[in-house]
């Protein structure tokens, strides 16, 4: 009788170990402070917390709507990307020995109304990002919502690079020739160029404009949505609706 006892007590201990076992690896990671639903769920409604995977996936797409919204716009912006900093696109680096010498022979300001074009150009194009971003987003499936939602604080501006660039790239090599040729940056270019390659000795330049000023445009919006996603993760503040306050809220 004690062994049986005893093996009653041995199996009793066995089954829960096993049950807390079970349950540490079906422990969900927290946002903030909230348990999100397992991807395990088929139901969109159903949750293991507060908030549902209905609730994540619209609370994660008000905060991209909210951060591609404000950073496309003010990209759009005249001087949106000339005079901020972080985005504003310089004379082409392989080209730059081409500024550097211009300026040495009293062309200074020649170089200085070609930066100033190529952001115009940028400026104009950055306007028709916002519907591609837009359609991304609508495409999200949950399980971009759980890797996002889980992920780095940029993990949304990494999806929407690797959803949106080919699109975009598409979209804006027309709209950045037009524009590059409507705020005379093409011209200025080319003017600048001729110029530098007719002095003796130098390596000749063939910049290729058009995809240089379309990758920088579109490296500069990746910035400034990134910038916005990193302030909703970690800035109250930021977190305009109830919704977004609960998905990403802080323990």
């Amino acid at each position: 009788m004690k062994n049986l006892r005893s093996s009653f007590l041995l199996a009793g201990l066995l089954l829960g170990l096993n049950t807390m076992a079970s349950a540490q690896i079906f422990q969900l990671p927290k946002i903030g402070g909230i348990k999100l639903p397992t991807t395990k769920k088929t139901t969109t409604t159903s949750t293991t917390g507060s908030v549902s995977q209905t609730e994540a996936a619209e609370g994660l797409k008000q905060a991209l709507i909210q951060g591609i919204s404000k950073g496309t716009d003010q990209a759009s912006q005249t001087d949106g990307f000339y005079l901020n900093k972080l985005i504003r696109i310089p004379f082409p680096p392989d080209a730059q020995r081409v500024a550097n010498t211009l300026r040495t022979i009293g062309l200074g300001s020649q170089v200085d109304q070609f930066e100033l074009s190529l952001n115009r150009g940028a400026e104009d194009a950055a306007k028709s990002a916002k519907p591609i971003f837009l359609a991304a987003i609508k495409s999200l499936t949950f399980k971009d919502v759980w890797g996002i939602l889980t992920g780095q604080k940029d993990a949304a501006t990494q999806y929407l690079k690797r959803t949106t660039t080919t699109q975009l790239t598409t979209a804006f090599q027309p709209i950045i020739q037009q524009s590059l040729d409507k705020v005379n940056a093409t011209r200025y270019y080319t003017a600048l160029t001729t110029r530098y390659n007719r002095i003796p000795l130098v390596t000749p330049v063939q910049t290729d404009l058009n995809q240089y000023a379309t990758g920088k445009a579109i490296d500069g919006l990746f910035t400034l949505v990134a910038q916005e996603e990193a302030n909703i993760r970690e800035n109250p503040v930021a977190r305009t609706t109830e919704l977004l306050k609960r998905v990403f809220g802080k323990s």
